[in-house]
């Protein structure tokens, strides 16, 4: 089944490269979502340009998407740099400061579209907004998208065990700042388990169909 949805989508590319719009319409149906509130957290009031540079980025750069991933892990890396490149380009910062080890707060965002309903759900928006953007991209790839320790490695193009150590600091930092918001102090399991739970409530508002 993979393979054959990996096969689609890779066809469904190539005949948007061709010229045929019907199949580039269906692979950003196919995927919208995902990238929207993807990018709805992580550089809010932009999401809806930014999905679509993103696909046209991997139209562009359809060469470089192999198979071995999915299609969608190939998009998640593509919609990762654009988040970093559109905060490079609008924070007055110092060339020598890396923007993804600031946080949205530094950066001054504005406060996302997405819709949360409780207050743990606040505190998760608002946590995602003091850790380092980089961070916060990671978490969301990992948690929203359920990109695996490979799928993340082959998104960032860095060895996995590298991800994996980068995976394990985002979390804490999290759970730093959410240890209160639960009303029991799980293993990181069942912290994993929680912020699933709890994002899978938040809504992402509809973009154009």
């Amino acid at each position: 089944m993979y393979g054959r949805i990996v096969a689609q989508e890779s066809d469904l590319l190539e005949a948007w490269a061709s010229g045929d719009g019907s199949a580039g319409q269906a692979l950003l149906t196919r995927h919208f979502d995902r990238l929207f509130r993807f990018f709805e957290l992580s550089a809010p009031g932009h999401a809806e340009d930014l999905v679509q540079e993103t696909m046209l980025a991997a139209l562009e750069g359809r060469a470089r998407f192999r198979g071995e991933s999915g299609f969608g892990t190939f998009l998640m890396g593509i919609a990762r740099n654009k988040v970093l490149m559109h905060w490079r380009t609008r924070a007055r910062r110092p060339d020598a400061v890396e923007i993804g080890s600031l946080s949205l707060e530094a950066l001054g965002a504005s406060a996302t579209s997405i819709i949360a309903h409780k207050d743990a759900e606040q505190r998760l928006l608002r946590a995602l907004r003091t850790i380092p953007l980089a961070d916060q991209l990671l978490l969301q790839m990992h948690y929203w998208d359920g990109l695996t320790g490979p799928q993340l490695a082959a998104a960032l193009d860095r060895p996995e065990g590298t991800v994996r150590s980068r995976l394990r600091s985002a979390k804490a930092k999290l759970r730093a700042l959410l240890d209160d918001a639960r009303p029991v102090r799980e293993g990181q399991s069942g912290f994993d388990a929680w912020v699933a739970g709890l994002r899978e409530t938040l809504e992402a508002p509809e973009g154009p169909g």
